[in-house]
């Protein structure tokens, strides 16, 4: 299933796929992790690994684009053997996997953030908040209230909430037990969009960035390090933060399982991530010999 290309760069009668210069599609493959490259038991499957594999093989570049920090994602990086630079923390954090290294990294303004919380709780009453501490080795501070509903793994810290503010962070999460997650991200844009970015990562992750930040902004950043244009590149994804990504991309391919505000702007649609629907398109973009 696939819909019509929403940029006017990429040709609305070519085919996905359809060479950009060169022998390869697509020079540049950009996957979102949860709920993309990670199927639900939170591991890359053989056949994925495998399409990426032929993917490079073939001359292409593979590049993460996570919501996660650094910290959170590290420990995917290393079980699957992934060395390269990623984007992390929804483009906050470009970062060099093989060597552990940050080479770009963002904070959030922690005065605005506060003012952003404030306007929102006028709104809607008290809020669970953590806090995602700047810095490769920046924990996840969760004030009361706040429970983590995606990545089981994913350590957390217990806090008061006072803390949450003691050291430079790269974003907020922000729940409410009467709002669902689409509801909450649009009050918050509404109320605090003059103040900070709000995006919508996963189930109960409505985050608030610094204001402009997108996985889009980031993985340009990484893009032209790699020497790589937007025209170049196949993006895929599952959730609303993705949406920037894949106004970036050349093409945007948006998982079975995706949100539906990603459904409705993707170019194509794939099986879902436990069907290896990553794996699905790019064996069919660069075909194993």
């Amino acid at each position: 299933m696939s819909i019509a290309s929403h940029r006017p760069d990429v040709s609305p009668g070519a085919p996905p796929g359809t060479s950009l210069g060169g022998d390869l599609p697509y020079r540049l493959v950009a996957t979102d992790l949860d709920g993309t490259l990670l199927n639900s038991a939170e591991t890359v499957s053989g056949r994925t690994r495998a399409a990426l594999a032929a993917t490079v093989a073939a001359g292409a570049l593979h590049i993460i684009v996570t919501g996660r920090s650094a910290t959170w994602a590290r420990p995917v990086f290393d079980e699957i053997g992934y060395a390269g630079i990623a984007v992390c923390g929804q483009g906050a954090q470009v970062y060099h996997a093989g060597e552990h290294r940050l080479l770009t990294s963002l904070t959030l303004d922690r005065r605005l953030a506060a003012l952003a919380l404030a306007k929102i709780e006028a709104e809607v009453g008290p809020l669970a908040v953590a806090a995602n501490q700047d810095g490769l080795e920046g924990a996840v501070l969760a004030g009361p209230g706040y429970e983590l509903q995606i990545g089981s793994e994913l350590p957390i810290v217990r806090v008061d909430g006072a803390e949450l503010f003691d050291s430079p962070i790269s974003k907020l999460y922000i729940q409410h037990p009467g709002f669902d997650d689409d509801s909450l991200a649009q009050i918050a844009q509404q109320v605090a969009g003059d103040l900070v970015g709000v995006t919508m990562a996963g189930a109960g992750v409505v985050e608030l960035l610094p204001l402009g930040l997108t996985k889009a902004t980031g993985l340009a950043v990484a893009a032209n390090r790699l020497g790589v244009k937007a025209r170049q590149t196949i993006a895929f994804g599952d959730m609303p933060n993705d949406v920037p990504m894949f106004a970036w991309a050349a093409h945007g391919v948006a998982m079975a399982n995706a949100h539906e505000q990603l459904l409705a702007v993707a170019d194509e649609i794939t099986v879902s991530n436990d069907e290896n629907g990553v794996a699905v398109v790019l064996e069919r973009l660069f075909p194993a010999n």
